[in-house]
């Protein structure tokens, strides 16, 4: 069974940002209670997955992050503003909030997450975060806020914006599920079936062009591949890891997560295979990399192989 690379450099596609986070997510499992963590990061990921509309996605994202900080808050980003969608943890302001409007020229924080897409800690003082929320919020002059974007299609379409007491990581999964999830159509994503299985074999698929010969829409498609994989990845460490620990240690992942990598399979197959004739499998670099720790033979004799 050989594992398959794009012979072309794809950004930031193969980076360890998932990695490091379902690390540190795993140890905040560990350090609350395992079930207790586990259990609302699966059901946060459930409820976006399966929304039917940005209204929900968002709307689970801020219920889930007010679970790892003292307050948080969800803004739509349009154009040169965040508008106030959510807010948990500030409930006598609540029924404002929506429709807030912060100037990003007024917020630099906020706007470093805009621009460069990356999470921001930050002072929560007017001169970093504007005047409209340390007003807002009562933010002390000494608190730190924590900003994450919500990346859609390489941009930024929201912002989870927390405080307080903040565990980092679970929200910046949430967020990174999140902008998974928000593209495309306001449907759920469709449930897998075994009659959705795609026929494999154990031959590696390589891009049909470089990147650079790529069109705008098939890098897109790419990107979005990439991030679908790492979600389904993160979300079977995540609710199995009981499974996961058995797997590596009998270096049999596949027969010990069979159903849930089949239905990844499926899905992946269906939602990014059929959209892009040059599509790699994605899917299975993550689980290579993420779950074999780079050891495709930990996967198993009868994983199928790479999708085709």
């Amino acid at each position: 069974m050989a594992s398959s690379t794009p012979a072309v450099p794809l950004r930031q596609l193969l980076d360890d940002r998932i990695t490091q986070l379902l690390n540190d997510a795993e140890d905040l499992c560990a350090t609350r209670g395992r079930r207790e963590a586990a259990d609302q990061l699966n059901q946060a990921v459930r409820l976006m997955r399966q929304a039917a509309g940005q209204e929900e996605i968002l709307s689970a994202l801020v219920d889930a992050a007010a679970g790892f900080a003292t307050g948080a808050a969800l803004f739509r980003v349009e154009g040169e503003l965040a508008k106030g969608e959510r807010v948990r943890g500030a409930a006598e302001t609540a029924g404002e909030f929506r429709g807030l409007e912060v100037p990003l020229a007024e917020a630099p924080a906020l706007a470093s997450a805009v621009e460069g897409r990356d999470p921001v800690i930050t002072a929560t003082t007017p001169g970093s975060v504007s005047a409209v929320l340390t007003g807002f919020f009562d933010h002390a002059g000494d608190g730190r806020a924590w900003i994450f974007p919500v990346v859609s299609r390489d941009e930024t379409v929201a912002l989870a914006y927390a405080w307080g007491a903040v565990e980092g990581p679970p929200i910046e999964l949430l967020a990174e599920v999140a902008g998974a999830v928000w593209i495309g159509s306001p449907k759920p994503m469709p449930a897998a079936s075994p009659s959705d299985l795609i026929s494999i074999a154990p031959a590696s698929r390589e891009p049909a062009s470089p990147w650079e010969g790529l069109s705008a829409d098939e890098q897109r498609l790419h990107l979005q591949a990439q991030r679908f994989a790492r979600v389904r990845v993160a979300e079977i460490r995540l609710r199995f890891p009981a499974e996961v620990q058995r797997g590596r240690v009998r270096r049999d992942l596949y027969g010990a997560l069979a159903e849930p990598i089949d239905a990844a399979r499926a899905s992946f197959r269906k939602a990014c295979f059929d959209a892009c004739p040059s599509m790699v499998d994605y899917l299975h670099l993550e689980l290579v990399r993420t779950l074999a720790h780079d050891d495709a033979e930990l996967l198993g004799e009868t994983y199928p192989g790479v999708m085709v």
